[in-house]
């Protein structure tokens, strides 16, 4: 049986806020809070909200505001002799890592945050680092590395009752069943997944299931019912402000788009997308945007020698960040346009 989902990383003073707070809202108020706990010398306070400073603004794509608050939010849990707040802290760090790309910095990172916490005695910085790395291995498409891995995080987060955690491994779980054609299983899950969220009022995880779902059916050729889905996924996250997630839910808009031979709204979103993760400073989404462009772009009629000019880019690129799945995409793109490497 799950219980409401919760958000552990809003902690101490803002342990109140719920998982489906705006991420205006939740910056507003860890900034203000973090300046009250520094005016009160409380080292510990000023770590939690700098957390959440530094997550909120993670969310929101600021990149640089992101970085500047988890390094001194665990300078602040170091004073104060915190190892689950020193956890915490570096584990926001390593997710801002993958999110920019850098999956060699981010897998040190959350491996450092799982040690601090596992020392410290916080079994759900613990439990989100892990999940930190299995997503990187997953994200790089080492599925055999971590499919293990993310077996025993859901083992774990159904056994007591963790919805949101639930949610993501599911939802991982199910991304690797659909990138290896066992769509039923995949579609199984999300909907799984989908279902716990909106139970436990997770609205970011149910956006998410969505996104998954849509792009299950789509592959089924229900092109119609994929875009009401992500067209419910995109309210949501424009309520609460989830940048990244929004870019990646119109980056799915244009391959469902593309998938129904709908070339020229397919070229417009992938466009729309491709802006959004570059504003963000998100390399991986912007290369997977841009992989769809250039498909699109093709499709249209564009000469033969520039789409391959523009494959061989996209495979460098996602050869430097090490994405062994996304580098997949761009062959069987070159297969599937009848483009030579």
């Amino acid at each position: 049986m799950y219980g409401k989902a919760f958000a552990p990383e809003y902690r101490g003073a803002l342990g109140a806020l719920s998982v489906n707070s705006s991420l205006e809202e939740v910056l507003d108020k860890a900034v203000a809070q973090r300046q009250e706990a520094e005016r009160a010398g409380s080292a510990l306070d000023a770590a939690h909200a700098g957390l959440a400073v530094a997550e909120a603004s993670r969310r929101l794509g600021r990149i640089e505001e992101a970085e500047r608050a988890w390094k001194a939010s665990y300078r602040s849990a170091r004073r104060a002799g915190d190892q689950g707040a020193m956890a915490w802290a570096v584990w926001s760090g390593g997710t801002l890592a993958r999110q920019r790309g850098d999956l060699a910095l981010a897998r040190r990172w959350l491996a450092i945050a799982a040690d601090l916490a596992k020392h410290g005695g916080d079994v759900v910085a613990r439990g989100y680092s892990l999940a930190g790395l299995a997503e990187t291995g997953r994200i790089q498409g080492d599925y055999q590395a971590v499919g293990e891995l993310h077996e025993k995080l859901l083992a774990e987060a159904r056994r007591r009752g963790e919805a949101r955690h639930t949610v993501w491994a599911l939802e991982g779980i199910a991304q690797m069943h659909r990138n290896t054609g066992s769509y039923d299983t995949a579609l199984e899950m999300f909907e799984e997944a989908a279902a716990i969220a909106e139970k436990a009022d997770d609205a970011r995880g149910h956006a998410w299931a969505l996104r998954g779902i849509a792009d299950v059916l789509s592959l089924r050729g229900e092109t119609g019912r994929a875009l009401e889905l992500l067209a419910r996924a995109e309210r949501t996250c424009r309520e609460m402000r989830l940048v990244s997630a929004l870019a990646y839910n119109h980056k799915m808009r244009g391959n469902v788009l593309f998938r129904a031979g709908r070339y020229e709204e397919a070229r417009e979103t992938y466009a729309g997308a491709l802006e959004e993760f570059r504003a963000m400073g998100e390399p991986r989404g912007t290369a997977l945007a841009g992989l769809g462009l250039v498909k699109a772009r093709a499709r249209l009629g564009r000469d033969t020698a520039e789409t391959a000019a523009d494959l061989d880019e996209l495979d460098r690129t996602l050869g430097g960040l090490g994405l062994l799945h996304a580098r997949e995409m761009v062959a069987k793109a070159r297969a599937e346009l009848g483009v030579s490497a």
